[in-house]
């Protein structure tokens, strides 16, 4: 008997692939959405073959009935404190309260675990909820998968073609770690329909150093690029404390200028070890340089 995974955040781009995959995997979905979310994207859930659910987070009683008979939900949910705590919040009382036996929140990212408070907005709401989640009484499984590899396609620092350079802090051979979504996707899947999963999960489709980067960059056709080094972590940190400072308006945005700045510090401060790749068998992980050809 397939297993019914429920899926909150389903209309987003992981959401979205992990609704696909799981699929793939002969799991029963149910798609969490909102009840004003746009009919195109519920369309598309459907032909992936998942149940839609339109509830609302403030509703109590609709959480609870979307959850009923779910044997996992996964929470792919983004944005601010009102999401990542209240929401998931609401979300998980919802969960205990239909005898949901395991939960998977919105944690990923790179291992905030290894990193101080206070050092990255998003990782300590990660962190608030993660206190209140480890308190209820449900399993849970974080996954940790480092940086997604798709931000190297947006010309941030570390890797800039339009200045043809790859940018580092500190050390040019500190290793990063990096997972597509695709990739990311297919792993939650698999951890969904799996009751043993432990409480937390790391993994990395690759792990690239600068150094490394500027090879792969070449070898993927789309060098040379310069190695630079942009400063120490310690001036890292201190530009992200004054670029906060002069953006107050950045506490309402997901993406301040700043916080990308803080997970650029987090990339260069942490590193997912061990990795769980391995724990299921049959997934390809793509190396750097697929995906920077691709």
């Amino acid at each position: 008997m397939s297993s019914l995974i429920l899926v909150a955040g389903a209309t987003g781009q992981l959401g979205g692939l992990i609704v696909a995959a799981l699929r793939q995997r002969g799991a029963e979905v149910r798609a969490l959405v909102r009840p004003t979310t746009d009919p195109a994207r519920v369309d598309s859930l459907r032909r992936l073959g998942a149940e839609v659910w339109p509830a609302d987070f403030t509703d109590a009683a609709a959480l609870a009935r979307a959850c009923t008979g779910v044997s996992c939900v996964v929470s792919v949910v983004a944005g601010l404190r009102e999401v990542i705590v209240e929401a998931q919040a609401a979300l998980l009382a919802a969960a205990v309260a239909a005898g949901v036996p395991r939960f998977i929140p919105s944690d990923f990212a790179s291992d905030y675990t290894q990193q101080a408070p206070g050092l990255n907005r998003n990782f300590d709401l990660r962190r608030e909820f993660r206190a209140q989640l480890d308190q209820a009484p449900i399993a849970a499984t974080s996954i940790l998968n480092g940086a997604f590899a798709e931000v190297l396609r947006y010309n941030i620092p570390l890797l800039d073609f339009r200045q043809q350079q790859v940018g580092y802090w500190e050390d040019a051979d500190w290793r990063i770690d990096f997972t597509t979504m695709a990739d990311t996707a297919a792993f939650t899947a698999a951890t969904a329909l799996d009751p043993a999963a432990p409480r937390w999960l790391r993994i990395a489709g690759f792990q690239v150093s600068p150094r490394e980067l500027v090879g792969a960059a070449a070898a993927a056709g789309r060098g040379p690029l310069a190695l630079v080094r942009l400063g120490s972590r310690a001036e890292l940190s201190a530009r992200v404390q004054q670029a906060r400072a002069a953006n107050p308006a950045g506490e309402q945005q997901l993406y301040a200028d700043w916080q990308q700045m803080q997970y650029l510090l987090s990339m260069f401060s942490v590193q997912n070890q061990p990795l769980d790749n391995a724990r299921y068998a049959g997934l390809r992980w793509t190396s750097a340089t697929t995906f920077l050809t691709a």
